[in-house]
C-alpha cells in the first residue's frame, strides 16, 4: 500500500505561474498510477528505489537520482518496481509561463528525464512546501519560492545538458547587473559570477555584441551616467562621482576629461548655456 502525503491546490490557468500540487510517496511493490492524464505539469523525483515511466509510447526504467516530467493532457503511466519499489517526491504547476520555464530546463514530452545528485535538497524544498500549506498569502509566496529553488537545483544539476542560450541573454543579464550596481565598486569577475559564465567567455560575448570589453563597457556606462546627471540635476560633482561608483571626485574628473576633453564642471556650464540660449529663442522678449 502506498504511504503518501499529497497536497492539491486549485488550477488557475489565467495566472503566469501557480503551484497546483506537491507531495511525497513511499510506494508498495508494483504500485501503479494510470493510464491517466494530468491537468497541469508535474515533476517527479525518485529518492530511492526503482520503477517504470511510460509516456509518448516510450518506456523509461528509472532509479534513485532520476526524475521525470509529466505534461498536461498527455496519457502516462508509472509503476513501482516489484523488488525495489520507489519513493518519490513531486511538484505540480501550471500557467502561461510554465512551458517556457520547462523549455529552459531542457525538459519536454520528448525529453522528460533528468538527473540530480541533490536529492536531500530537493526533498527539503518539497517538505517545506508541505509544512507551509496553510493557505495564507505568505505561505503562497513561500511555496512559490520553493518551486523556483526546486527548479534551480534541477537546472544546476543538468547545466551541461541545458539548451544553448543566445549570447544576448547573458549580455542583457550582465547589463542589468551593471545598472543595478552602478553606485558600487565591482569587478568583471563579479559580473561573470552573476551570469554564470567564466570571465574569458563573458569578455568574448561582450566584444561580439557591444564591441567593447566588459571593463570598457562599465567605464563608458559610468561616464554616460555621470554626464546625464550633470545635465539633468544640480548634484555636486562629488555626489555624482559617488552615484556613479567612483571612489573620489578626482577619479571622475580625470576620466571625464580623457573621454570628453572637458571637465565635469565646465561641461555643466556649457549645457546650461546652451539651454539658456534655446529658451531665449523659444521665448524672445516682446
Amino acid at each position: 500500500m502506498e504511504q503518501s502525503i499529497s497536497i492539491k491546490i486549485p488550477v488557475y490557468e489565467q495566472q503566469d505561474l501557480s503551484v497546483n500540487s506537491f507531495g511525497h510517496s513511499v510506494t508498495a511493490p508494483c504500485h501503479q498510477y494510470g493510464p491517466a492524464v494530468r491537468p497541469y505539469y508535474l515533476i517527479h523525483f525518485i529518492l530511492k528505489g526503482k520503477g517504470e515511466y511510460i509516456t509518448n509510447n516510450t518506456s523509461y526504467q528509472l532509479a534513485e537520482g532520476q526524475g521525470f516530467l509529466i505534461e498536461p493532457d498527455s496519457q502516462i503511466m508509472y509503476i513501482s518496481d516489484r523488488e525495489d519499489p520507489w519513493t518519490y517526491i513531486w511538484v505540480g504547476f501550471s500557467g502561461r509561463f510554465a512551458h517556457t520555464l520547462l523549455s529552459s530546463l531542457g525538459l519536454s514530452q520528448e525529453q522528460p528525464i533528468f538527473r540530480s545528485s541533490e536529492k536531500d535538497r530537493l526533498l527539503e524544498y518539497v517538505s517545506n512546501m508541505i509544512r507551509h500549506n496553510h493557505g495564507s498569502i505568505e505561505d503562497t509566496y513561500y511555496i512559490m519560492g520553493m518551486l523556483f529553488l526546486f527548479l534551480s537545483t534541477i537546472a544546476s544539476s543538468n547545466r551541461d545538458t541545458l539548451p544553448p542560450s543566445d549570447g544576448n541573454v547573458y549580455i542583457n543579464q550582465a547589463i542589468t547587473y551593471i545598472q543595478n550596481h552602478i553606485t558600487e565598486s565591482f569587478q568583471v569577475d563579479d559580473i561573470a559570477h552573476y551570469v554564470g559564465l567564466n570571465r574569458t567567455y563573458l569578455s568574448t560575448l561582450f566584444k561580439t555584441h557591444t564591441g567593447l570589453s566588459p571593463l570598457k563597457y562599465v567605464q563608458a556606462f559610468r561616464l554616460t551616467q555621470a554626464r546625464s546627471l550633470l545635465e539633468s540635476t544640480s548634484l555636486s560633482v562629488a555626489s555624482i562621482a559617488c552615484s556613479c561608483g567612483y571612489q573620489s571626485p578626482e577619479a571622475l574628473i580625470k576620466l571625464f576629461k580623457q573621454r570628453y576633453q572637458i571637465s565635469p564642471a565646465a561641461y555643466r556650464k556649457e549645457v546650461h548655456k546652451r539651454q539658456g540660449s534655446t529658451q531665449q529663442m523659444e521665448h524672445p522678449r516682446q
